[in-house]
């Protein structure tokens, strides 16, 4: 086989191998779904982690509430997301200077830190609302124990007023929130993964037979998970440029060799007469 034929060869192996690359990224960055399956958006929040009311990603919540009141909402986020949540509070007509603060926590209720965003924010006097925003961490698919990195699993958002007069405490107030999210791909992979994601169980409960044994009942999980399930991201397009890496390393090589080999046999010399 020519060494033309060799280059033409891994050539259109590369492209094919950017073609898959291309693939899934595509697949990735399609839009979730903006309503839930019965066609209607959350219009209430809880006021507690195990009253969060469930939203997925992509969808527009909205609640009432009174200045003062905490709101939680959940949300599933896989490994190599980066979710970006955005709320906006309308206030009320009459009101004094007042600062609202957007706080996100994993499964484990652990605080997660904001990479960048408007996570608290001042209204100013008769102001009629205020925006925040927090872009988390990319969320790994394994950590160390003792890191507070975000995995893969149930995250919550509490919406609150952290500083406001007396006079405005009770005054109703209306909330908006929305989570999206981005894949940031292979290079947030991991050499690992959970056994199973972060999502909060509602405790075991136990029967009590006739003969007065108890059998219990395994935790029902929370219902909030990717549309395609958990780890859905194994697949990243780290696999395809390691493979692209592979094919120039082998154009290199024949290159190489197409140098150094010479023209041809090599010629031989008459022996001395």
């Amino acid at each position: 086989m020519s060494i033309t034929r060799v280059v033409n060869t891994v050539l259109l192996a590369a492209g094919l191998a950017v073609g898959l690359a291309a693939g899934p990224a595509a697949a990735d960055s399609s839009p979730s779904p903006s309503a839930s399956a019965d066609g209607s958006a959350p219009t209430q929040a809880g006021t507690s982690f195990r009253t969060a009311t469930e939203i997925d990603q992509g969808q527009r919540a909205t609640a009432s509430g009174s200045t003062g009141d905490y709101l939680y909402w959940s949300f599933p986020a896989d490994a190599g997301q980066r979710p970006d949540v955005k709320a906006t509070v309308k206030l009320p007509g009459s009101h004094a200077a007042q600062t609202w603060q957007l706080d996100m926590y994993d499964g484990l209720r652990r605080r997660q830190a904001c990479q960048y965003g408007a996570q608290t924010r001042t209204a100013a006097q008769g102001a009629t609302s205020v925006e925040l925003a927090c872009v988390m961490r990319t969320v790994r698919a394994w950590s160390e124990p003792w890191a507070d990195d975000p995995l893969p699993g149930t995250y919550y958002i509490r919406l609150t007023v952290v500083d406001l007069t007396s006079a405005d405490l009770g005054q109703p107030v209306s909330a908006e929130v929305k989570v999206d999210s981005k894949d940031i791909g292979g290079s947030a992979a991991v050499d690992g993964s959970l056994a199973k994601p972060l999502v909060p169980g509602i405790a075991i409960t136990s029967d009590s037979g006739q003969d007065g044994s108890s059998s219990a009942k395994p935790a029902v999980l929370s219902a909030v998970e990717p549309d395609d399930g958990w780890s859905s991201g194994w697949w990243t397009d780290r696999w395809v440029w390691t493979g692209i890496g592979g094919v120039l390393a082998a154009l290199a090589g024949i290159g190489g060799y197409a140098l150094t080999r010479g023209s041809g046999r090599p010629s031989r010399v008459p022996p001395d007469a």
